[in-house]
């Protein structure tokens, strides 16, 4: 969530930094203003009329130490003004408050400057690709057909048992994903990140302070019994570890890394690029997420960004490293890469990644902050990166590793495997 502060002090930086997600939104900006203005009007008078009740309190008590209970009984009769006057302007403040509130939750987070202007996802910027596409001799399977030609995900089977969307691996298929999360995860702690294990529920303040409510409620599973989320990423369990944290700034950087499974709704979606393990409702992720110092959050960003090329070198797979653009980056994102690896038997990209810096936009929801060297308090930096999300990862390695009697597996991966071919 923008701080107010800041749309007053950069309004039209503010505007026109929203504008390269292509929107228009300086009459919500003025309306969040002028109520702000009101905010703090109603906020002064009410202070005003504390002070003056607490000054009146005080005489009271000191005509009656001079016998005059008369006058004290007159300044009584104001006393009593006094709290109908503050009662009124209270309940005021609480719905102006609450208005604020609602308007400013519907503003994204302004894009960096570095954001590349555009509208789809065909605007995002191509910055760096590596590795050559797959050559077969034989026509190549996609990984649908891989699956079932050895035994390794049952679709059919997941739609019986809840449906679509939620697959079942099977024997090898089944050690290849423990495999993929325990090579993810020792990778990381080499890295430095401290693994957590967090609940795959959360609840509504949870939700709301990692952004995802309101904006992608309609895209969360919601069990509406004891009002919990089943979690779309394991960013929104391992970031509100920190809700209502101050740190300091010998705490930075904080690195986290968990293995949780993901649910998602996916409302809409349908088609060709969801078949298979392209789109799920449920699926495997590691999650890396730092928090750091504003001032270093863009180095940390570039870290998180080249450690997942890292791990996507190691595996072998041909892929490429977008940075998003305005109008296709998500709603809480300052700055976003995308990473894609390439399907060989569908002849197509694969998004396995995306790693983004929030600034503050995370914290000031999460009330998330540090003591600088002088004391003052401010917003720390959240960044998060799937590292990696496991389906489509899967799926490249299925396709781009097979050969005409099975699958080779990567080399890293066959100290976890106990295998080294399907």
């Amino acid at each position: 969530m923008l701080q107010v502060t800041f749309l007053r002090e950069n309004t039209q930086e503010a505007i026109d930094r929203l504008a390269i997600r292509n929107r228009n939104d300086k009459a919500i900006i003025n309306e969040i203003l002028a109520l702000d203005d009101k905010r703090r009007q109603s906020q002064l008078d009410l202070d005003n009329l504390l002070a003056e009740g607490n000054v009146i309190s005080k005489e009271i008590g000191e005509l009656f130490k001079l016998g005059k209970p008369s006058e004290a009984a007159n300044l009584k009769t104001r006393t009593a003004e006094i709290k109908e006057q503050s009662k009124k302007i209270e309940e005021s403040l609480s719905r102006i408050e609450n208005d604020l509130k609602n308007l400013l939750v519907t503003l994204p987070n302004t894009p960096s400057i570095k954001v590349p202007k555009g509208k789809t996802p065909e605007d995002n910027e191509i910055i760096f690709s590596h590795g050559q596409e797959p050559k077969f001799g034989f026509e190549a399977l996609p990984h649908w057909d891989l699956a079932k030609k050895y035994d390794l995900i049952d679709f059919e089977l997941g739609v019986k048992i809840t449906g679509a969307g939620f697959p079942v691996y099977k024997g090898k298929g089944a050690r290849l994903q423990r495999a993929l999360i325990n090579f993810f995860l020792d990778q990381a702690l080499q890295e430095g990140y401290t693994e957590i294990q967090p609940p795959i529920m959360v609840n509504e303040d949870s939700a709301y302070a990692t952004g995802q409510l309101p904006d992608k409620e309609g895209q969360m599973y919601h069990s509406t019994v004891d009002n919990f989320y089943l979690i779309p990423t394991g960013e929104v369990p391992i970031t509100n570890i920190y809700r209502d944290v101050i740190l300091k700034e010998s705490d930075f950087p904080i690195k986290n890394v968990g293995y949780t499974p993901c649910f998602r709704r996916e409302a809409g979606s349908y088609g060709k690029d969801v078949r298979g393990l392209n789109r799920l409702h449920q699926f495997d992720k590691v999650e890396i997420i730092q928090l750091a110092h504003p001032d270093k959050s863009y180095e940390v960003l570039e870290d998180m960004q080249q450690y997942v090329q890292g791990l996507l070198q190691k595996l072998g797979l041909q892929y490429r490293v977008l940075k998003l653009c305005g109008g296709d980056m998500g709603f809480t994102s300052a700055l976003t890469y995308d990473m894609e690896v390439y399907s060989a038997a569908q002849q197509k990209w694969l998004e396995v990644s995306s790693v983004s810096n929030f600034e503050g936009f995370q914290s000031n929801r999460l009330k998330l902050r540090y003591k600088d060297e002088n004391g003052k308090m401010r917003l720390a930096h959240t960044l998060n990166g799937s590292a990696l999300a496991l389906p489509r990862i899967v799926a490249a390695i299925l396709e781009n590793y097979q050969v005409n009697d099975g699958i080779v597996m990567p080399k890293v991966l066959i100290p976890y495997l106990g295998f080294d071919k399907i």
